[in-house]
């Protein structure tokens, strides 16, 4: 049974908070969403009382947090339709989970004189990974353009794979324009030429239904704090084949099978990339995260609203415009003609409403465009339509304010 917004809102203890006198508007879910009152009592309970190493000592409260582990691990498997549990690797976030891949996949399978194929639409966590590894691995790094909409140019994709083309990276939806992109296309496109691809799911495993089998990628990344998760907390998935084949990034405890002073062996996935001690407390939240985002609902009117609203303000460009809504999620990325982006967010600050100003992360999409930055509002389930209508009003005395 859905929730009623207000059953929903309720769940979120951080929507009840004030700034300046006046209610939280929480416009900033692309950068992080907040936390529900489940994560949060789960994440308490194994703080207080669930605190011992995983997968090593026997006593009850070890075996305690290893169960909590290992069951956060099955309800990712579950909520992606990962064909194995194995697949899923934990680690710190988005971040974290390329960085890992594009070491890994760089040692495995990356030669020099061999291409990566990255599109103009990327976070800068899925650009600066693959510039390193192709410094490192003597390779080249290709750059698939997106148009004047922000859309990715995938008939250019087909001529751009060359011989010597080994992956493609690519967001499932971009953290600036809110576009959906075609996943399946591109997958069934790579796979058609023997390239593998990586997607950042950052924003995609909130806004979309993931399931890795039928977009047919063959790595998987995104974070638990956009999720409703806690921070820290992230997920690697990659097809069994090819995990097998790449070395580990880091070294340590509990990724190894054997060590001597000839060398060492490692254990088998997940284990071999999760090094260390990992996060006791956080991981165990992914449960918790997940139902709650199995219960929130997509609300397309309010998405509907906005952009309407936004794209009838004279002086206004919104970018990541499309004709098919349906292909947009409710994210924002906008500048207005004779006002600075940054000015514009401290404003609605003071009104009680957190948005995202300056690059987000995207520095060559800004360029593509010739800003220097946006302001970016990205809503969330749990964001009303009353809130909406306050942003477009605030944000429409904070631009005369300015002009």
């Amino acid at each position: 049974m859905m929730k009623s917004i207000d059953d929903i809102r309720a769940q979120f203890p951080q929507l009840q908070r004030t700034v300046y006198g006046k209610p939280l508007v929480y416009l900033d879910n692309a950068a992080t969403s907040l936390r529900p009152a489940s994560v949060i009592e789960r994440w308490t309970r194994s703080a207080a009382s669930q605190s011992a190493n995983l997968h090593r000592a026997v006593h009850c409260v070890a075996v305690e947090a290893t169960e909590a582990y290992e069951q956060a691990r099955d309800a990712v498997r579950d909520f992606i339709n990962a064909p194995e549990r194995e697949e899923v690797i934990f680690t710190s976030g988005t971040t974290h989970s390329i960085n890992l891949a594009a070491y890994s996949i760089g040692q495995a399978f990356i030669s020099e004189g061999d291409e990566v194929i990255v599109s103009e639409g990327e976070h800068h966590s899925n650009i600066v990974p693959w510039q390193l590894m192709c410094e490192r691995r003597g390779a080249s790094l290709r750059i698939l353009p997106v148009d004047e909409t922000g859309h990715i140019l995938i008939d250019l994709l087909p001529s751009l794979i060359s011989p010597r083309t080994r992956l493609v990276c690519l967001a499932h939806v971009s953290n600036v324009l809110g576009l959906v992109n075609p996943v399946r296309s591109i997958a069934d496109i790579c796979h058609s030429k023997g390239v593998m691809l990586l997607v950042d799911g950052a924003q995609g495993i909130v806004h979309q239904n993931v399931d890795v089998q039928a977009l047919g990628c063959d790595f998987y990344a995104f974070s638990g704090h956009k999720m409703y998760g806690a921070p820290g907390t992230g997920v690697l998935w990659g097809r069994r084949a090819l995990l097998e084949q790449m070395p580990p990034m880091f070294g340590g405890g509990e990724m190894i099978q054997t060590v001597s002073w000839s060398g060492s062996t490692w254990a088998p996935l997940p284990a071999k990339f999760e090094a260390g001690t990992q996060d006791i407390s956080a991981v165990p939240c992914w449960v918790p995260a997940i139902e709650v985002l199995k219960e929130m609902p997509q609300d397309d009117a309010l998405r509907d609203y906005i952009y309407d609203a936004l794209t009838s303000i004279d002086g206004l460009t919104l970018y990541g415009r499309s004709s098919e809504l349906s292909e947009k999620v409710p994210l924002f990325s906008f500048a207005v003609q004779g006002v600075h982006h940054e000015d514009l967010a401290l404003i609605l600050d003071k009104m009680g409403i957190a948005v995202r100003s300056g690059q987000m992360c995207a520095e060559p999409l800004m360029d593509r465009f010739g800003v220097t930055g946006m302001l970016r509002a990205s809503f969330a389930p749990y964001n009303t339509m009353q809130e909406a209508e306050y942003f477009v009003s605030s944000l429409l005395k904070a631009i005369k304010m300015l002009q």
